[in-house]
């Protein structure tokens, strides 16, 4: 059974609803854990241990910029498995409304216009 370890991580890493919400925000770009709280409302510590499981499977890597850490899809592939999935097995629910993107102090979103947080809430909103 050795051989489908690295499958079982990675099926394990996606056995969790939380962390599907946090693939798919990633899908578009990468964001530091003060976005992802802002866009879902969940506490940091909670975030960061949900990150942590998506690092250790290598379905994520982050990078650090001064005090902001910022996360991306080390393994875009897995998005396939996920379209798969979502094909197979039809969701009626949709990933937590973002709370006010404003709200995120971030570097990278505090540099974009009202606009352009707003675009990015309501294709959030629409996935």
């Amino acid at each position: 059974m050795n051989e489908f370890r690295d499958e079982i991580t990675i099926l394990k890493a996606l056995a969790h609803p939380a962390r599907l919400a946090i693939l798919e925000a990633l899908r578009q770009s990468e964001a530091c854990v003060c976005h992802l709280e802002a866009l879902f409302g969940w506490r940091q510590a909670y975030l960061s241990q949900q990150l942590m499981v998506l690092r250790a499977a290598g379905l994520v890597a982050d990078r650090r910029e001064g005090w902001n850490v910022y996360y991306r899809v080390a393994r875009p592939e897995i998005y396939a498995v996920l379209d798969a999935l979502d094909q197979a097995v039809p969701n009626t629910e949709s990933l937590p409304h973002p709370a006010f993107l404003s709200s995120c102090a971030c570097p990278q979103c505090q540099g974009k216009s009202k606009s352009d947080r707003l675009t990015l809430q309501i294709e959030v909103e629409n996935r």
